[in-house]
């Protein structure tokens, strides 16, 4: 039987995945975090975007099931190097959550990866992931910095 949108397999993304996602993240970014002066990365859940599909009113919420977007933001602050303008940068790893499964990635229209609601993820598809959204942001921080050493 093929799990639906609901608290239990929201608060399993919310509270089990995405820590998880986090740890990983947090790991491959280690030599970054010491060029900012300040880091936050965060589980976010957007609890203003109703369901177009709803005709509940029922204030949307994880205990509800029906929140439309879950993820990770994550804030750097102060970029500190010679010869460079101070930034900061933030980016999001994005959860959109369908009726039977969930996809994940940089935005809501790029997918990495569609998984069920309630499936377990494979530390494989854990570290792509975190992988993949790592070298992004190592990408974008150095283009910023190319961009403002000029």
């Amino acid at each position: 039987m093929q799990h639906t949108k609901d608290k239990e397999g929201l608060l399993h993304l919310y509270n089990k995945i995405l820590p998880q996602l986090a740890e990983r993240i947090h790991q491959n970014l280690t030599e970054v975090f010491p060029l900012f002066d300040d880091y936050q990365l965060e589980k976010v859940a957007d609890t203003w975007t109703k369901d177009p599909h709803s005709s509940s009113d029922k204030e949307i919420s994880l205990e509800n099931g029906n929140v439309q977007q879950l993820g990770l933001k994550l804030r750097l602050s102060g970029f500190q190097r010679a010869g460079t303008q101070t930034f900061d940068l933030n980016k999001d790893l994005v959860c959109v959550l369908e009726y039977t499964s969930y996809a994940v990635g940089p935005d809501k229209n790029t997918p990495w990866l569609e998984k069920a609601y309630l499936a377990p993820w494979t530390n494989q598809e854990l570290e792509q992931i975190a992988e993949r959204w790592s070298e992004d942001l190592i990408e974008e921080i150095t283009m910023k910095v190319q961009t403002l050493g000029k």
